[in-house]
Formats: structure tokens, C-alpha cells, sequence
């Protein structure tokens, strides 16, 4: 179910799916694979959004996705990319090969990812199934109200939810499978997966990849 998701370091995700090459918030990408058919932008901070780590993986007819109020920065992308499309949070759109909803991300009490920021999750459709990438946010109300089988959900605290309360998300919306990013490189430690996984509750599974 989840063979074809990999977390390929802190929050940096490739998705090979019949609709193409998907990753979201490349980052510290290896070689240069240009093979990305979408690249999803969750918000501008450094390890989210990497131009050098962007040109490694876009062939040219690449489309980016990103946060409206990112606009600015992205268009600096555009000569590397085949197309830029930008979203809001709280809706629906579907683009080339795909269909895919927006979730706010940000922190409630801490400075970091305020919500006016306008930044994303994303949940998209791929091969039957429902992805939900949160980004950097804390337990939100809106993240209470996902829908999916596959959520990839921060753990690392400090910027994000911690291990405790991303198990307290995943508690609630209840995927099919879990899967903890953003710990044990530049924020959190690698114990925090196996603290996450150890909260989550049955019939949850939680699938840890190296990151």
C-alpha cells in the first residue's frame, strides 16, 4: 500500500504514481534524478522549498505547485519548470493528471508558521487512494477534519506537531496507514518515529521510512 512512497530525507517525499512522478518539498535530493512530473510546495522556509533541489528533478515539462503567497518566489522557479500553478488553503483543484485538496498549515501557539502565511498540506488523489502530506503544522481543526488512507505527518516538534500530539491527529482521522517526516536530520530525534508509532492506535499502521 505504501510501497511506492518514499521519505527521502526530513520532509522531502517522492510518490511514483500512475499519474506520474510526484514529490512534495524536495529537499537534499541526490544526483540529479529529473524525473518529477509534479512537485508540491507545502511553504517557502528553506528545507521546503530548495530551488537547486527543484532543478535536480524537474525535465523541463515539470509542473510546481505552490501556496499563492508564495507567487513571488515561485515565479523565480519558472524558467526550470514547464508550469506554476498556485493554491489557496481549504480547496479543491485538479491539474494535468490529478486532483488534489488543500489543508491550512500552520502552528496555533507558535511563531514559526503563522496561519496568514497562507501555507498547505495537501491531500491528493493517486491510485485509489487518498495522500494526505501535512507539511509544517501543528493539530489544526482543519487537519481534524481529513479524510485519507495515507497521511504523512511531522513529528519533530520544536517547528511542528511532536511525536505525542501528530499521534493525536492520527488518532482522530484514523488513515489506513501513517507515516512519520521531519524529525532526525534538522529538527527532532530518530527515536521520535518509534515514540509516534508507539502511541498511534490499532488498526493504524505506521510504516517508518528512513529519513
Amino acid at each position: 500500500m505504501t510501497d511506492h512512497i518514499e521519505v527521502l530525507t526530513h520532509s522531502s517525499i517522492r510518490i511514483a504514481a500512475d499519474a506520474g512522478i510526484i514529490y512534495f518539498d524536495p529537499f537534499n535530493v541526490e544526483g540529479k534524478p529529473a524525473d518529477a512530473d509534479y512537485i508540491f510546495i507545502t511553504h517557502d522556509h528553506y528545507d521546503h522549498f530548495s530551488p537547486d533541489d527543484i532543478k535536480k528533478i524537474s525535465k523541463g515539462d515539470t509542473l510546481m505547485i505552490a501556496p499563492e503567497k508564495m507567487r513571488a518566489k515561485a515565479q523565480d522557479m519558472a524558467g526550470d519548470l514547464g508550469e506554476l500553478f498556485f493554491v489557496e488553503p481549504g480547496k479543491s483543484y485538479a491539474i494535468g493528471n490529478i486532483s488534489f485538496e488543500t489543508v491550512a498549515a500552520y502552528n496555533v501557539l507558535k511563531p514559526f508558521h503563522p496561519k496568514s502565511a497562507g501555507w498547505v498540506g495537501y491531500i491528493i488523489e493517486a491510485d485509489g487512494q487518498r495522500i494526505y502530506v501535512a507539511g509544517d503544522t501543528d493539530r489544526t481543526k482543519e487537519s481534524e477534519k481529513v479524510v485519507c488512507d495515507i497521511a504523512l505527518v511531522p513529528v519533530g516538534g520544536t517547528y511542528t506537531m511532536n511525536a505525542s500530539k501528530a499521534a493525536g491527529l492520527i488518532n482522530v482521522i484514523r488513515p489506513k496507514v501513517a507515516i512519520p517526516t521531519h524529525y532526525g536530520s534538522i529538527v527532532g530525534k530518530k527515536e521520535d518515529a518509534q515514540t509516534f508509532a508507539g502511541l498511534v492506535k490499532e488498526p493504524v499502521k505506521v510504516v517508518i521510512r528512513n529519513v
